[in-house]
């Protein structure tokens, strides 16, 4: 593990901080198997990244492992390029560059380097190019836009640090998963209640879907709802 230096020696606008313990994986392979949707919802429905969209194809694909953060100027990719030097198998790259479209952040390159590191996935408020490319199966990615145009690699940026990403808080290690719906982030420390918490969600929702069906909902579950607002049911 490379020694960085305490934050105290990192000029402003700079640092580089090591990764946190990654969570469980067994914990990380539940939630593979957990739909982003039940998983707000278990987590009081306001929560998760907003204004992204996904480059990948398939919309079965399924984006899952522990946050590396990264924070960039916008249009600069430099920290990127870092950061995979220091991404382990399975690590997701969540990048706040500042909601800017004007200039890509990561393109086919990047992409090949990810494969050839095995990493989960990227979630970018910014934009991505080569398009095409990361429409292909085993690189799931989310991003706010994309553009022909470039970056530059000149600086400053900040890895491992708290980040905002799309109205989404994120820590470093935080669990990160993203399917058709969109991305949310799971505080490390929180995954395994929250995995159960989801998991007594998707019990509940399997009833009322079954009631759904055979028309047997009762309908005091919204009757009650109008009552208590003083309109008649």
């Amino acid at each position: 593990m490379t020694d960085f230096p305490p934050a105290t020696q990192w000029p402003p606008g700079w640092r580089i901080n090591p990764s946190p313990p990654s969570v469980p994986a067994d914990i990380v392979a539940a939630f593979r198997d957990m739909p982003v949707a039940a998983i707000g919802d278990a987590m009081s429905r306001n929560i998760g990244a907003y204004g992204l969209r996904q480059y990948h194809a398939r919309l079965d694909e399924v984006l899952c492992g522990p946050a590396i953060t990264i924070r960039v100027r916008p249009g600069d990719n430099m920290m990127i390029h870092k950061a995979l030097m220091m991404a382990r198998p399975g690590d997701v790259l969540v990048i706040d560059g500042g909601a800017d479209v004007t200039q890509a952040l990561v393109g086919g390159l990047i992409r090949t380097t990810c494969v050839a590191k095995k990493v989960a996935g990227l979630v970018l408020d910014a934009a991505v190019r080569d398009v095409a490319e990361w429409a292909e199966e085993g690189m799931p990615i989310f991003a706010r836009g994309h553009t022909h145009r470039g970056p530059s690699k000149d600086g400053p940026g900040e890895i491992n640090i708290p980040i905002a990403c799309a109205g989404m808080a994120v820590m470093p290690g935080d669990l990160i998963v993203g399917d058709a719906d969109g991305v949310i982030a799971i505080p490390a420390a929180e995954a395994a209640e929250v995995l159960e918490k989801t998991r007594a969600h998707l019990r509940k929702e399997a009833v009322i879907r079954e009631t759904n069906r055979t028309g047997t909902a009762d309908p005091e579950r919204f009757d009650a709802v109008l009552r208590s607002k003083g309109l008649p049911v």
